[in-house]
C-alpha cells in the first residue's frame, strides 16, 4: 500500500513536467510579454490579443505569472543599483527615519503602488477586469494613450532626476499607474507620461517607470496566484517561459534606455497609432 502511495505521488509530480503548451507557442508568449512589459506599448494588451487574433488557445493564468517573474527577474537585474540602495534603506523605513536616499525611494515605491493594488482588486471582485479584455478597449486605449504619451513627450519641461523625487509625485504616479489597469494602456507608458509631465527627464522617466514595477509586477502577480491555489502547474512550460522573458525584457531594457539618449518616445508613439487604428478597424469593420 505504501510503495503504491509513493508511486502514485511520483508519478502525480511526473506529469508536472509533461508539455501543454507547443514550443513555438510559448516561446511568441514569453517574447511578447519580454519585450513589451517595459515599453510604452502595452504588454498586457499584446498578450490578450495572442489568442483573439491567431486562434491559439489562451495561456492561462499560470503562463502569465511566470512570463511576469522573467521580466520581474530582468528589471531587478538591470536596475540593481537602485534595488541595492532600496534594500539597504527599508531598514531605516521601518524605523521611519526617510532621511535615508535609499529609504525615500523605498517610501516612494510603496506610495505609488497602493493606488494600483487598490484599482485593481476593485476591477477583480466587480468581474470588470474581463469585461475590459476586448480589441476594441485595446484598440481605444492603443490610440489614446499613444497621443497622450506624445503630447506628453512634446510639451513637458524635462529636467529632474529620481533624486528629487517627492511625495507629490509619488501620489500622482500611482493615480497615473493606476489607468494602466485597463487592459492597452501599457503601465510603463501611463508612468512615463506621468513622470514627463511632473518634469522629469525622459530616461529618469523611464527608469522611474521601471523601478515602480517591480513593485506592482509582485502584487499583480500575487494576486493572479490565488487563482492557481488547489490546481496543477505545468512546471515545465513555466520554467521556459520565465527564462525566455527574462532574456526579453533584457535585451528591450537595455535597447530602450540606450535610445533614450538621443531619440525621443515617438516611434513607440507610431506604433500605438497604427496597432489602434488596425484593431478598432477589426473591431468596428
Amino acid at each position: 500500500m505504501a510503495g503504491s502511495v509513493l508511486l502514485f505521488v511520483y508519478l502525480t509530480k511526473l506529469t508536472y513536467w509533461i508539455p501543454t503548451m507547443p514550443l513555438f507557442h510559448l516561446a511568441i508568449i514569453a517574447l511578447i510579454q519580454g519585450l513589451t512589459e517595459f515599453l510604452p506599448v502595452s504588454s498586457s494588451g499584446h498578450l490578450i490579443l495572442l489568442p483573439g487574433l491567431t486562434g491559439l488557445e489562451d495561456q492561462g493564468t499560470a503562463i502569465d505569472v511566470a512570463a511576469h517573474v522573467g521580466t520581474l527577474i530582468a528589471v531587478i537585474f538591470y536596475f540593481r543599483s537602485d534595488v541595492r540602495d532600496v534594500m539597504a534603506g527599508i531598514p531605516s523605513l521601518l524605523k521611519r527615519d526617510l532621511s535615508d536616499k535609499g529609504a525615500w525611494l523605498a517610501f516612494c515605491l510603496i506610495v505609488a503602488t497602493i493606488p494600483v493594488i487598490i484599482f485593481g482588486l476593485v476591477l477583480k471582485i466587480t468581474g470588470l477586469t474581463e469585461m475590459l479584455r476586448s480589441i476594441a478597449v485595446i484598440g481605444w486605449t492603443m490610440l489614446l494613450f499613444g497621443l497622450v504619451l506624445y503630447w506628453a513627450d512634446r510639451t513637458a519641461v524635462q529636467s529632474k532626476t529620481t533624486d528629487f523625487l517627492s511625495l507629490n509625485d509619488s501620489i500622482k504616479l500611482g493615480l497615473w499607474q493606476m489607468i494602466a489597469l485597463i487592459p492597452g494602456t501599457s503601465r510603463s507608458g501611463i508612468v512615463i507620461t506621468g513622470a514627463l509631465r511632473a518634469g522629469f527627464t525622459r530616461t529618469e522617466a523611464a527608469r522611474i517607470a521601471m523601478l515602480m514595477s517591480i513593485p506592482t509586477i509582485i502584487a499583480s502577480g500575487t494576486l493572479a496566484s490565488l487563482d492557481l491555489i488547489g490546481g496543477t502547474v505545468p512546471l515545465r512550460d513555466v520554467g521556459i517561459v520565465a527564462v525566455l522573458s527574462c532574456i526579453a525584457a533584457l535585451f528591450a531594457l537595455r535597447l530602450m534606455m540606450q535610445l533614450l539618449k538621443s531619440v525621443s518616445y515617438t516611434p513607440y508613439v507610431i506604433y500605438r497609432i497604427v496597432l489602434g487604428l488596425i484593431l478598432l478597424w477589426i473591431a468596428y469593420v
